[in-house]
């Protein structure tokens, strides 16, 4: 942790002399002993809710390279859990360089030590911004006892994602000298990961190096078939399906699986078919349901709904269910054709066959809804979501506020925001900026816009600098100068310095919002077309 602790105070002062050397014994002191996968001996009861709550405020308000966490951190020693570190870092998650550093200030404490899982929460934060430095910097630091296994596929994960292989076959590589031989699994997660993530051809190169090591599988082979499969090579895919056949093992139902989905992926739609009567008459393999995924992924990505309807009521006759993955590509597809009827028969059905709709299913509907401007449609999906314990996210949120607020359904949008706490819902700056903008171009509407503004800035979450550009544009646009310096007061006076240091932007001054206007336009010049307004911020999800 010295590392990484050093790494923070070079990026905050690049000019000053290194920090003070921690002290000795710092390391084993900051974690949990308990072996991973064992309950910790000092069992913690469930940590402060606003114990939890004042930590993350602090993190949110300190979260700036220059802000002293440590110093707004000091007074929340004595009552630190180490539940509560770990649901800080929970809940922290897009915070990572302030979670890193309130990570290494719990660590520090005196007879402190954290909980295993939240180093793994830590590490995925960090990786996740792809801070791999720092990241690396604090795995090097850290005693074995605070590593596990688990944290490996996450890395994994992370360098694939960021088109860094060589970096994920050296995590691999390295889990030895951590203490944690790699295993079979092991290697299947780094080629699936690398896989899926349009890395085949180095996920391939490894598997084959490391065949002296590891026994080969079906499994291995199916993986890589579906990694050709994503970069729509299907020449490829087939040549792995006959190396496999070749080398003696035996084809089951994912390989075949995985082979017919290149093949569809990649056009072929008739050759996959006669894969699919091969693993029948040939092996006598029959098919499951996510043999028949491929064929209606490929009718829907033809914007082909008669075929995908076929291929589910084929998939009927066998009793076989699509899963919530592919409903998903039926109900996108008949809302894109505008079958909504249609795509809300498909989401009955899901529930009927025991797969629930995830929040894909039910912000799919609702998009199509909004764009139609079906305000009683849009409610009633809503509630649905709530009787199905499906609870909206931010997306669906930003949907039908926007929508709301665009047709002028100011009351029903405030309705829907006063609702979102009761679901447990706590809306971030996008939610924020779909209500400030979008009442900012509602004519007498720029007072309520301050409120949600005010009440941005009274809960720590900084608004975008374009919510900032925008209202302080309307303000001066109709002349309301006191409100816009009783904006910039309060953020001034706010805990959290990202928001003091935005009031910059609150207080200049453009020479279009200078020039004089006479009275005569206040209203008729001054107020944009609403669609005029959209597209100068374009509001987005």
């Amino acid at each position: 942790m010295q590392s990484a602790a050093r790494l923070l105070a070079a990026a905050a002062f690049p000019r000053r002399l290194p920090p003070r050397r921690p002290r000795s014994g710092l390391l084993p002191r900051g974690f949990c002993s308990a072996p991973p996968g064992q309950p910790d001996p000092r069992p913690d009861p469930d940590p402060d809710p606003q114990l939890v709550g004042a930590l993350c405020r602090v993190l949110s308000d300190f979260r700036g390279p220059r802000h002293d966490l440590r110093a707004a951190l000091r007074g929340f020693a004595p009552r630190l859990t180490p539940a509560a570190a770990a649901a800080v870092l929970r809940r922290c998650r897009n915070l990572p360089v302030p979670s890193l550093r309130f990570f290494l200030f719990a660590a520090a404490e005196p007879g402190f030590a954290h909980l295993p899982e939240s180093l793994l929460v830590l590490a995925s934060s960090l990786a996740g911004a792809r801070l791999f430095p720092l990241l690396r910097s604090l795995l090097s630091d850290l005693p074995r006892s605070a590593l596990s296994r688990d944290l490996f596929p996450l890395l994994f994960r992370a360098y694939a994602r960021a088109c860094l292989p060589h970096d994920a076959v050296r995590a691999f590589s390295s889990m030895e000298g951590f203490g944690f031989p790699p295993t079979v699994t092991d290697l299947h997660s780094l080629l699936f990961t690398l896989s899926h993530n349009g890395l085949v051809e180095r996920a391939e190169a490894f598997f084959r190096d490391s065949a002296a090591q590891f026994d080969t599988s079906a499994k291995a082979y199916t993986i890589l078939i579906s990694g050709w499969a994503v970069v729509t090579k299907p020449e490829n895919a087939r040549k792995l399906f006959d190396e496999m056949i070749e080398r003696g093992i035996e084809p089951d139902v994912p390989a075949y699986n995985a082979l017919i989905d290149a093949l569809c992926r990649g056009g072929d739609v008739a050759l996959a078919h006669e894969q699919l009567k091969d693993m029948q008459r040939s092996r006598g393999l029959v098919p499951d349901a996510v043999t028949y995924g491929p064929f209606l992924r490929s009718a829907c990505a033809s914007k082909d709904a008669r075929a995908a309807l076929r291929v589910l009521d084929r998939m009927r006759t066998r009793n076989l269910t699509p899963n919530v993955f592919t409903y998903n590509a039926v109900i996108r597809l008949l809302c894109e054709l505008g079958e909504v009827d249609e795509a809300y028969n498909i989401l009955n059905e899901m529930a009927s066959h025991g797969k629930m709709p995830d929040i894909w299913s039910y912000n799919t509907l609702l998009n199509a809804h909004c764009k139609l401007k079906e305000v009683n449609k849009a409610l009633r999906l809503i509630s649905r979501m709530d009787k199905e314990s499906c609870l909206p996210d931010r997306h669906s949120y930003n949907m039908i506020l926007k929508m709301l607020v665009s047709v002028g359904r100011v009351d029903r949008a405030i309705e829907v925001w006063d609702g979102m706490e009761k679901r447990g819902f706590h809306p971030g700056a996008a939610t924020y900026a779909v209500m400030i903008h979008g009442l900012s171009c509602k004519k007498g509407r720029a007072e309520e816009a301050c409120s949600y503004f005010l009440r941005m800035v009274d809960e720590g979450i900084p608004p975008y600098q374009a919510t900032c550009q925008v209202l302080r544009d309307r303000l001066l646009r109709l002349g309301l100068r006191d409100d816009l310096e009783m904006l910039t007061d309060r953020m001034r006076r706010s805990t959290s310095c990202t928001i003091q240091d935005l009031t910059s932007i609150m207080c200049s001054k453009r020479a279009a919002e200078t020039r004089n206007l006479s009275s005569d336009h206040e209203f008729s010049g001054v107020d944009l077309d609403e669609s005029q307004w959209r597209e100068k911020w374009k509001m987005v999800d």
